[in-house]
């Protein structure tokens, strides 16, 4: 029996809760007796309702979102722009009667119910909230460019640039968010500051209905449509107010420039003001290389080598004022543009960040809470101003989302009637409208106190309180810190490495503290003590965002050893790999223990009773995780006293839900220590449609009876990787069993023509792309994705599965032979590829990062990765490289028939 009563008394606005159920059940009476039939749902509808007139009017109008809102309880809680983009299409593709404009405003509106009860819930920082608002209005950009894109090639055909050989090839066209969008730091009723660029000028191809017209014309044009797509009003609103006064020449300018074009305004004519909006800029949609070719240009002239200090704070200084004087008339405080607001916390971030970020590139991160890190890790404020300044960002930032979300409107200031404030305080989670005001006042009064020390240019001139405190003569403005002067002590050898090894210098940068561990052979990081350190870097007794931020701290400084030992020479690939996948397992084990705790509070009587397990796929299941990798995981659980799924009872799967959630976060959330890993679910029961957490009894059944080839295929080297050790040792061994089992079920001319499908598919979405001269050593043809799934469609086939320790490729494709499944003739190809290929895969993590292609144009990673690798010339790698593929291709064919 639902306890309906208590569900609407422990809300912040019984009363309105109470009218929406009334009138909910006045125009939808079967969608209420569901909702009524649901205690979860219930509870989360009507804490919209409470936080938000806005949402409940929304519902009332669309009661299938309470629908909806049912589903997405049992997926993940972060979209990526890829899954917005997805669920943007299945979303237009069933509205396709009602107008693009109006699909956009309404889609947006839907994401961001969603996101806001995970906001009131407090299930999600205040960084992943504003990050994944962010992202909505990325993927909404991309969408509406895509079909914007179509009609202007259906009027004037492709525009065309012409390149150095005088060959035609297509122009291309970059949305650069600005302010808050380009940090990531959106709120739920900002404005989107926008700049379009477009790569060459030139003539379209003139196929279309109006014929040809200059490049110029096309993306004006061009422009101009996306912003009616996402701008235009409707009854029902826009997606977004679009402000492009930020752009060059302002509101008189051009819609669109041409890259060059942009690059000169910013060079030779853009003021201070404007070259400080774009610290925080990025690409949120179109051609991203547009911007990083843009941003590479024109960061010089934003963070200036020879920058003056007191120059950079006066400057700042002044835009500050300007806002001060448009505030004199305004009414109520106004926690953006007030006296400690948000606009404050921001403009001491990017202060600091011009008058220093010339000489310490480090610093420059778009976003204010990682900026704000930073820059006390370099000494330009201390720990107490970091403190100080974080929380009240995120107090700030959380009464504002409040305010917007109250009626859907652009508002920062606060309400001056006492009723409305009170009802503010309650839905900030405090007892009284004094408590609030006495936390806004200390916030405020915080935030000022730092802003005045940043901003004293006489008291304070190099800016420094670090150097201030200590009395001494030492300064960071004249030397600021780098990653080498703090790094090993033979700086030959530190220098050399930060050149070739762009992702350690990232590493090494980012460290905080001395790293003179670092230092020379004989510290080898070793497995034993890894785990140790992640483990014991947690404390218990510690705060959720404490114990975040020590378990990033500890795995930065973990994986810096690793990659450091390793780019020295002092680590073979295979120990570097057997390390990281060590300390993945340590910290998904930190993670779960962190995640359980939280879980504690709400659900300790369920967890009682309750064993959880993490299961890792992919290279984790394997043993050799590499730098950057993802990790695929399924977290299971198993309850004492019950056998079937259909005995495990609402409140248990809540628990797992709400335990597999913080999981997820502990690893993979932005905090501002950053992240771990990405962590990626999708390969659980039923995917993105089933819950975070699975039973093993429901995982078995699923594998028995539904598991789709591919899955099983995806499944083979699933290994317990966390959590409870029985458990994860008798899941394993249970579904390992079922997956074989299956596998040897199916017919081989199935499993062979399932197994080609699915690879010529990835090969086809990931490596086929003409415009590229860059081999793609995964996905194309003949890389490392043949050699996996002629693994796995052999290990399948002949039910060898994996057994002990060594899991590795190399260790499975030997067994295979001498299991007589695999013949020597075959295994000698593929074995000497996957040698070549999976060392260079690891090379390129080194020297260029997430990528699996080889950068043609890129000579210096090349001139690395061919001495790394023993060979004598870029010529040398590309021929030893065309001769692997060709033959593990050979290899592939003839296994899969």
């Amino acid at each position: 029996m639902i306890k309906l009563e208590s569900i609407i008394t422990d809300l912040p606005d019984p009363a309105c809760a109470g009218r929406f159920l009334e009138r909910f059940a006045e125009l939808h009476p079967r969608d209420h007796r569901r909702l009524m039939a649901d205690e979860a749902v219930l509870s989360d509808v009507l804490a919209l309702a409470s936080f938000s007139p806005l949402i409940a009017q929304t519902l009332l109008q669309s009661p299938e979102h309470v629908a909806w809102l049912r589903r997405r309880r049992s997926g993940a809680a972060v979209r990526d722009k890829d899954e917005m983009l997805e669920s943007l299409a299945r979303f237009s593709l069933t509205n396709s009667q009602i107008e693009p404009h109006v699909q956009l405003a309404r889609f947006r509106r839907r994401e961001l119910m969603r996101i806001f009860l995970r906001d009131i819930r407090r299930l999600a920082t205040i960084a992943e909230i504003t990050d994944e608002i962010s992202t909505l209005a990325d993927a909404i950009l991309e969408h509406a460019l895509r079909l914007a894109r179509q009609e202007m090639d259906n009027r004037f055909g492709q525009p065309l640039a012409t390149d150095a050989r005088g060959r035609k090839t297509p122009a291309e066209f970059c949305i650069v968010s600005l302010g808050k969008l380009g940090s990531r730091e959106l709120n739920y009723s900002s404005d989107i500051d926008l700049l379009f660029i477009y790569s060459d000028d030139g003539m379209t191809s003139g196929s279309g209905s109006r014929g040809t017209v200059t490049n110029r014309e096309y993306f004006v044009k061009l422009a101009e449509r996306v912003i009616k797509l996402v701008g235009e009003a409707s009854g029902e609103g826009s997606a977004y107010r679009v402000d492009l006064r930020l752009r060059p020449n302002g509101r008189v300018g051009p819609l669109a420039l041409s890259l060059e074009e942009t690059v000169r305004y910013y060079e030779e004519t853009a003021r201070p003001w404007e070259r400080q909006v774009l610290i925080r800029s990025r690409s949120s949609a179109g051609d991203s290389g547009i911007f990083k070719d843009f941003s590479s240009r024109v960061e010089p002239f934003v963070f200036a080598a020879d920058q003056d200090v007191a120059e950079a704070l006066q400057n700042v200084l002044l835009s500050k004022q300007k806002i001060d004087l448009e505030q004199i008339l305004a009414r109520g405080f106004d926690v953006k543009l007030g006296r400690g607001g948000i606009r404050e916390i921001e403009f001491i971030a990017q202060a600091l960040q011009l008058a220093h970020g010339g000489r310490d590139s480090w610093i420059r991160s778009p976003h204010t809470l990682i900026t704000l890190d930073r820059l006390r890790d370099r000494r330009y404020i201390v720990d107490a101003e970091l403190t100080s300044l974080a929380e009240a960002y995120t107090f700030l930032r959380q009464t504002e989302h409040i305010l917007q979300m109250e009626n859907g409107l652009q508002t920062h200031t606060l309400p001056n009637e006492p009723e409305k404030r009170t009802l503010l305080a309650r839905k900030m989670r405090f007892a009284g409208l004094s408590e609030f005001e006495a936390a806004l006042e200390h916030h405020t009064a915080a935030v000022h106190n730092v802003f005045e020390r940043v901003f004293d240019l006489e008291a304070v001139g190099d800016s420094n309180p670090a150097a201030t405190e200590s009395g001494g003569e030492e300064t960071f403005i004249e030397t600021p810190p780098t990653s080498s002067a703090a790094g090993p002590i033979d700086p030959d050898l530190d220098d050399q490495l930060i050149s070739e090894f762009p992702r350690l210098a990232e590493l090494l940068a980012a460290l905080p503290e001395n790293t003179s561990d670092l230092e020379g052979s004989g510290t080898q990081p070793e497995e034993e003590t890894i785990i140790a350190a992640v483990l014991s870097a947690v404390s218990e007794h510690d705060p959720l965002g404490k114990q975040l931020g020590d378990l990033r701290r500890e795995w930065h400084r973990q994986i810096t050893r690793i990659i450091y030992s390793d780019a020295a020479g002092e680590l073979s690939m295979t120990e570097s790999k057997r390390l990281q996948t060590a300390l993945a397992e340590a910290s998904i084990s930190a993670a779960l223990k962190i995640s359980e705790r939280q879980t504690a509070h709400k659900f300790s009587r369920e967890l009682r009773r309750f064993r959880p397990a993490v299961l890792g796929l992919g290279k984790l299941g394997s043993g050799g995780l590499d730098l950057d990798s993802d990790l695929d995981l399924i977290l299971v659980f198993s309850a004492d006293g019950h056998e079937g799924e259909e005995d495990v009872g609402p409140d248990l799967r809540l628990a797992a839900a709400k335990l597999a959630e913080g999981f997820v976060n502990a690893l993979s959330g932005m905090t501002r220590e950053g992240s771990i890993y990405r962590v990626d679910l999708r390969l659980r029961p039923f995917g993105k449609d089933g819950p975070l957490a699975t039973s093993t009894t429901a995982f078995e059944e699923y594998l028995a009876n539904r598991a789709a080839i591919w899955e099983l295929l995806a499944l083979v080297k699933l290994r317990g990787v966390g959590g409870d050790p029985e458990l994860a040792r008798e899941a394993e061994k249970r579904l390992r069993t079922i997956i074989h089992g299956r596998g040897s079920e199916v017919e081989q001319a199935e499993l062979a023509a399932e197994t080609r499908r699915i690879r010529h598919r990835l090969e086809v979405e990931k490596a086929d792309r003409r415009s590229s001269r860059d081999i793609d050593i995964k996905y194309g043809e003949g890389g490392m994705l043949d050699i996996y799934f002629a693994l796995r469609f052999l290990q399948l086939r002949e039910n060898v599965p994996d057994e002990g320790r060594d899991r590795s490729t190399g260790h499975t494709l030997r067994q295979l032979m001498e299991h007589g499944s695999l013949s020597e003739e075959l295994f000698r190809p593929l074995m000497a590829g996957y040698d070549f290929l999976s060392r260079l895969d690891h090379e390129l993590r080194l020297t260029v990062g997430r990528t699996t292609r080889l950068p043609h144009a890129n000579k210096k990673a090349l001139e690395v990765i061919v001495r790394r690798l023993g060979l004598r010339s870029p010529a040398e790698l590309y021929e030893h490289l065309t001769a692997h593929r060709i033959a593990v291709r050979a290899a592939f064919d003839r296994i899969l028939g």
